[in-house]
């Protein structure tokens, strides 16, 4: 089982910018992290601060994996160009952000992308991705014995 994580803009940034709702770690650490955590999931990380070439990441995904957790930044909160991108994918997508969308600035409380992915992790620190990593796995591996049965 293969996995695609995308992470969108700004979060090259992590361990940098606002380390007190973002945390310490890198983006780096954070993969390392998330890699620990799975021995029979394979990852593939890709990060990009252009909304088009998360798009065509996205678009791409269905040749080479099973599902997608996606951190889309602040695109989060406008692009529907992504949120298109996902409707459209037919893989499983789940949403994951660091820090709790509820209690950030108004702006940051609305998500276009939620809509259309399975599911959103919001607010438990980098754990989130593995959180979603583990939810996409158990659905794929239910989905796997659903159809063997």
């Amino acid at each position: 089982m293969k996995i695609l994580i995308v992470n969108g803009p700004n979060l090259n940034m992590l361990g940098e910018r606002k380390p007190e709702v973002y945390g310490q770690k890198t983006l780096a650490e954070i993969n390392e992290f998330i890699k620990d955590y799975f021995r029979r999931v394979k990852l593939d990380f890709f990060q990009s601060n252009h909304e088009g070439e998360i798009i065509d990441k996205i678009q791409q995904a269905k040749n080479e994996f099973k599902a997608i957790v996606i951190n889309p930044g602040a695109y989060t909160h406008y692009s529907y160009a992504i949120r298109d991108a996902i409707e459209a994918c037919p893989l499983p997508v789940a949403e994951v952000h660091i820090s709790n969308l509820a209690q950030r600035e108004d702006f940051r409380r609305h998500s276009v992308v939620s809509d259309v992915c399975i599911g959103t992790v919001s607010g438990f620190g980098v754990y989130g991705y593995v959180l979603a990593v583990q939810a996409l796995a158990h659905q794929l591996k239910r989905k796997s014995d659903d159809s063997a049965n």
